[in-house]
């Protein structure tokens, strides 16, 4: 019977679950429809298409002006924007794992089919599919750090707008300064230093609005980035234990010179655990935290431990006056 093959059976697609709209075109020009299943039982591309396209080698980059972008921007802002720009580099690092995994497991498959061996031919191919969807989830991480990496440049872009105010303060004042030395009695004084109120209400406003967005968006850049760690981990787990289970179904006996294979009977059960597969990870959801309730209950303690400690101190008042008494007598 013909093999199905990648191509012929939805893009290597395991599971049932949203892709990026960056994919969308992919699946539906190859016929995905969402929920039926249509997946792939087989990695293998009938070409070199997949092991040619599948290499992640690194792009030099040429020289370009936005090399030069973080030579001008804003002292406030200019850690943070090398971070960010190291977060790209990470982004990229995983996408590249993700198409190698997926390179790798088309290799192991079109290997597995020229060994003439029924049972490495099925389960090698099956195997390949474990690792293409080990893959995909590298892909999904690195959107997720990507969301992630768009939270911390808002910090960024909030810096970028409070230097200006900062600076307008600071020459001001070192113009008042200035002026206070040469010339004390300039009338200009007086006009700097209303100018100087005004800079500084300026300056707070903008200063309160980058505490409070610096702590809004770093608390939500490392949440998309931790859930996604767990989510990527959990998942590359349930991918890994059923790809153990394919394993078993290789019978590794050790054949006497002469005599025939072992017959091979688990293609059915192979396709089985890759059901198993796509059914766990459809019904993955995320574990609850409690860390909202342990900081309200630490914040209720430490409210508790204050007005403990206000209604105390009054009735050692008293004794105190008494002590401080009987000492002078």
């Amino acid at each position: 019977m013909p093999r199905r093959s990648f191509d012929d059976a939805a893009l290597m697609r395991l599971i049932s679950r949203r892709r990026s709209s960056s994919h969308s075109d992919s699946q539906t020009d190859t016929g995905y429809h969402h929920p039926h299943r249509n997946r792939a039982f087989s990695i293998r591309s009938g070409g070199s298409k997949q092991s040619s396209g599948g290499g992640g080698g690194n792009k030099i980059g040429g020289f370009s002006l936005n090399s030069l972008r973080g030579t001008v921007q804003p002292e406030l802002s200019k850690k943070l924007f090398r971070l960010i720009k190291s977060e790209n580099n990470l982004i990229n690092a995983h996408e590249a794992a993700g198409r190698e995994r997926i390179s790798i497991a088309t290799q192991l498959s079109e290997w597995g089919e020229q060994t003439g061996d029924d049972a490495i031919n099925d389960v090698s191919d099956k195997v390949g599919v474990i690792l293409s969807e080990i893959g995909e989830q590298e892909d999904t991480y690195a959107h997720a750090l990507d969301e992630s990496r768009g939270y911390l440049k808002a910090i960024r872009n909030t810096e970028k707008s409070v230097q200006p105010s900062r600076d307008g303060k600071a020459k001001i004042a070192d113009e008042i300064q200035r002026l206070k030395m040469k010339e004390p009695e300039s009338t200009k004084l007086v006009v700097l230093e209303q100018e100087l109120v005004r800079a500084e209400a300026e300056n707070l406003v903008a200063e309160a609005q980058l505490t409070n967005v610096t702590r809004q968006k770093l608390k939500e850049a490392y949440e998309a980035e931790f859930a996604a760690t767990i989510e990527r981990a959990e998942k590359q787990i349930i991918l890994a234990k059923h790809g153990r289970r394919l394993l078993q179904l290789l019978d590794d006996t050790p054949v006497v010179p002469g005599d025939d294979k072992p017959v091979y009977h688990h293609a059915s059960q192979a396709r089985q655990v890759l059901n198993d597969a796509e059914d766990d990870l459809r019904d993955w959801q995320p574990e609850p935290d409690n860390f909202n309730t342990e900081t309200a209950a630490a914040g209720a303690d430490a409210a508790d431990a204050e007005e403990t400690k206000t209604e105390v101190e009054p009735t050692l008042a008293p004794k105190l006056e008494v002590a401080e008494e009987k000492a002078a007598a």
